[in-house]
């Protein structure tokens, strides 16, 4: 039988696993760290075998495949001789709680009251509970960097990624953390459609000179969806001009964005200049720990306690942001609610009745609306023979998309465009697939346009 090592307290074995973890936390993702380090500990010491406590089977079988050698590693400074680990869990399985409708409705209620009016921000985006992975770590430094330093680092701070990443988040808790750390100063957050239907209003009612002296007289101006500003060339003048003044007096300025500066149409140069000079910065859709890290958040937000093992697999099937990724646990929540108990199937289920819901179906017109939307052309133009410049590339996008995300063959498509001939769309076809690989702006676009057409 083993012999546990009857010389080391326990209150030692927590220092030296204390001293451990603070080194593993070095060497792995936030998220990775949060998600499988939490609530471990160093039990016993058994001759040449260290036993870690972890909280659920789950922990223990993810620890022991993807970090045994790094835990190992660390533990021998202290351990010369130890060999192996084991992991037991030391906590009983927590029972899931009942989630009823009214009190995710409530919930919701009690967010809308939170957004504060001089500012519009919502108290509930905060630097604490925006999840750290590696997708999005850069654009978490460079917003914490933003409040330590308003408009000398980072002026303006640029950050642009796909649909329910995040953006939103990290600009009002850039706006919440600077009216926390500072008094007497004026924050102003809103998207760029509230900006633009505010200057029509504004303009209508012969009152220009009011909305020039409410934006220049902010301290910290954070603008969300910037990329709305393309063809609307009034408010881009004005934008200019209050950029300019709020830039040369050290105010802070943050836009986010869908894509890259260089990637907004229909913009003047010396404002996609501005929107370049500072940093630019991407946030990219969640790896897998980061998932899981971002699911047991807001599962802790809304009172739930689902098994780890439903979770691992929300976080392997919904890939895509996190939106979808809340959508998705809101719904098995609810499930829950009802039936007391919640199967994978059970979740299969609720993931497809949740895309049946969250998604268009896609169809040929509606990736014809899109492209031509987003690239700010008439739709007649990508169908006909015209072989203007402007309408070219467009044309051969659409026919890559359609072949990409729809089951429809070559000479459909080239019915379906202009009634062109097939070898048309196979040269189209592999032109875009080529030029993809070695033209970043070119693959930024094709990612953004999938997103649109595949989000509802």
């Amino acid at each position: 039988m083993e012999r546990v090592d009857e010389k080391l307290p326990q209150d030692e074995l927590e220092k030296i696993w204390k001293e451990v973890l603070s080194e593993i936390e070095l060497e792995v993702s936030k998220p990775a760290f949060k998600t499988w380090f939490t609530n471990t500990t160093l039990v016993a010491k058994k001759n040449e075998k260290l036993i870690i406590g972890v909280p659920s089977n789950f922990v223990k079988e993810w620890l022991k495949k993807r970090f045994s050698n790094i835990i190992l590693k660390h533990l021998r400074r202290f351990f010369s001789d130890v060999k192996t680990l084991d992991y037991t869990v030391i906590s009983k399985p927590t029972t899931i709680e009942t989630i009823t409708k009214d009190q995710i409705q409530f919930s919701t209620k009690l967010e809308i009251f939170q957004i504060d009016p001089k500012t519009n921000l919502n108290k509930k985006y905060k630097f604490s509970n925006f999840v750290v992975g590696p997708n999005n770590e850069i654009a978490f430094a460079a917003s914490q960097s933003v409040v330590q330093m308003l408009g000398k680092k980072y002026n303006p701070l640029f950050i642009y990624g796909g649909v329910g990443l995040g953006k939103t988040h990290l600009l009002q808790a850039i706006g919440n953390e600077i009216v926390e750390k500072y008094k007497n100063i004026n924050v102003k957050y809103l998207t760029c459609d509230k900006f633009v239907s505010d200057l029509v209003n504004y303009i209508k009612n012969q009152q220009l000179e009011e909305f020039k002296i409410k934006f220049k007289s902010v301290d910290v101006l954070l603008i969300d969806d910037i990329h709305f500003l393309s063809q609307k060339e009034r408010a881009q003048i004005e934008l200019f001009h209050i950029f300019n003044f709020l830039y040369e007096r050290e105010k802070q300025i943050v836009f986010s964005s869908d894509r890259p500066p260089s990637l907004i149409n229909d913009i003047e140069e010396r404002l996609r200049s501005r929107f370049s000079g500072g940093l630019i910065v991407d946030i990219e859709p969640p790896d897998y720990e980061t998932r899981i890290a971002i699911l047991k958040m807001k599962m802790a937000e809304k009172n739930g306690n689902l098994p780890d093992k439903i979770l691992s697999i929300i976080a392997e099937k919904v890939q895509k942001n996190v939106r979808e990724l809340e959508g998705v646990l809101t719904k098995a929540l609810i499930y829950y609610s009802k039936k007391q108990n919640l199967t994978s199937e059970d979740l299969e289920k609720i993931l497809k009745d949740y895309y049946q819901d969250s998604y268009r179906l896609v169809t040929p017109t509606r990736i014809i609306n899109i492209i031509s939307s987003f690239y700010e052309i008439n739709s007649k133009y990508l169908l006909e023979p015209t072989r203007k410049k402007e309408y070219v590339k467009p044309r051969q996008i659409l026919m890559y998309l359609l072949r990409e995300l729809t089951n429809l063959s070559y000479p459909t498509i080239g019915e379906k465009v202009g009634g062109r001939d097939h070898t048309t769309v196979m040269y189209a076809y592999e032109k875009i697939k080529k030029e993809i690989q070695r033209n970043q702006d070119l693959a930024k676009e094709i990612e953004i346009l999938k997103e649109r057409i595949l989000s509802s």
